[in-house]
């Protein structure tokens, strides 16, 4: 559990932020959730309790740039005002292009670089080919985590299941750059001999000539000049990648669950929990939040519901009508909201008899949205079990 202790079933989350051995904590779950708010309410408690800490959000909402009083996040963190304490926030947001842009320019020559990112079908790829956008999450985690700079690093994933895409990251590029086209495409670049040339060049005109046909000519051009521009750096494509993937099973790195006490919402806590079971990634445990809650725990919804209807019915003697249909409403509230912590409850239980040994810390619900650094404390109070 990297060194996560709980009480019970109970979630230890400053023990989890405080750990020096903790590096990076990972924040995936379902759209709608609060798991932006979770992954910024955990970066300043950490910053503010001494560390110092970058979160890295690859969800394009702006939420976490307004929480945290930043007119706009992009590539590189920016420092969050306001902090108090010894440590330092800072946030980013994972700008696609121009890490690829950033890796070209780090690992090939100016003039291959400048051909690499000229070429249209680098254009297109570093703009939002599928899969680039989990690749590159595991590049900027990666260049985060060798620059030492940080005590902590927090990701906020994106909504529902691709979340977890970026794990699959490396597969997928082995894949594509293992495939039957790039080898096709790249072998005339590593094939010695002017008649092995020569009779290579035969079939790659008949192939070239059917892909042409699909797809264009000129696009076959563009990625048969960004293959062979590009074919020097695919190791290293690949070995950052598998390296970036090793430090995500690697002590120091937690990955949190964050759900709603809603059926959907566990269910796809469930899914993530079975994932990175099966993957051997460290969980820490689940958030759950937005958890609702009552002052008057002891008057149930069926006595609630009873003492609403002997207002309406019969009234009071000691209370004007008015009073009394006020009265009668606030109790219909109170039984309503007992029987949506009932529902609540059992959800919960069912997701903790299948999975029991995963800790959990249930966050309260606040009254509002969360805008600005004291409802990212607020937060991060309920977070650590301090607030109700």
């Amino acid at each position: 559990m990297n060194g996560v202790r709980s009480t019970g079933s109970r979630l230890a989350v400053d023990e989890l932020i405080d750990d020096p051995k903790t590096r990076i904590i990972v924040c995936c779950g379902s759209g709608g959730v609060g798991k932006t708010t979770t992954a910024a309410a955990l970066g300043l408690r950490a910053a503010e309790r001494g560390r110092k800490v970058v979160v890295l959000t690859i969800d394009p909402a702006r939420r976490l740039a307004q929480s945290m009083g930043l007119s706009e996040l992009d590539n590189t963190p920016r420092v969050v005002k306001g902090v108090t304490g010894e440590g330092e926030l800072q946030a980013m947001m994972l700008d696609m292009k121009r890490t690829f842009d950033e890796v070209v320019l780090a690992h090939a020559e100016p003039e291959r670089a400048r051909a690499i990112m000229e070429n249209p079908f680098y254009q297109s790829l570093s703009a939002g080919f599928a899969g680039t956008q989990e690749y590159m999450a595991m590049e900027k985690l990666g260049q985060l985590r060798a620059a030492e700079e940080w005590d902590l690093i927090i990701v906020d994933t994106p909504p529902s299941r691709s979340a977890l895409d970026f794990l699959d990251a490396p597969n997928r590029l082995g894949s594509f750059l293992d495939g039957k086209v790039i080898r096709i495409l790249t072998a005339p670049a590593k094939v010695g001999g002017r008649s092995a040339m020569k009779f290579l060049n035969v079939g790659m005109g008949l192939f070239t000539g059917t892909l042409g046909k699909i797809f264009g000519a000129q696009l076959l051009t563009d990625v048969q000049t960004f293959v062979s521009a590009m074919d020097s750096m695919f190791g290293g494509f690949r070995e950052r990648a598998d390296r970036t993937y090793q430090l995500l099973k690697a002590p120091g790195t937690a990955f949190l669950v964050v759900a709603a006490p809603e059926r959907d919402a566990l269910r796809e806590a469930a899914y993530f929990v079975d994932r990175l079971a099966a993957d051997r990634m460290p969980l820490a445990g689940l958030v759950l939040n937005r958890v609702h809650g009552t002052g008057a725990p002891q008057l149930t919804a069926e006595r609630a519901l009873a003492a609403a209807e002997a207002l309406e019915e019969n009234g009071s003697e000691n209370s004007s009508p008015e009073a009394e249909l006020l009265a009668a409403g606030l109790l219909r509230l109170h039984a309503e909201r007992m029987q949506i912590m009932a529902r609540e409850r059992r959800t919960r239980d069912r997701f903790v008899s299948v999975y029991p040994d995963v800790p959990i810390v249930e966050v309260a619900a606040l009254p509002g949205d969360v805008h600005d650094l004291d409802g990212l404390r607020a937060i991060g109070e309920r977070l650590s079990g301090g607030a109700s």
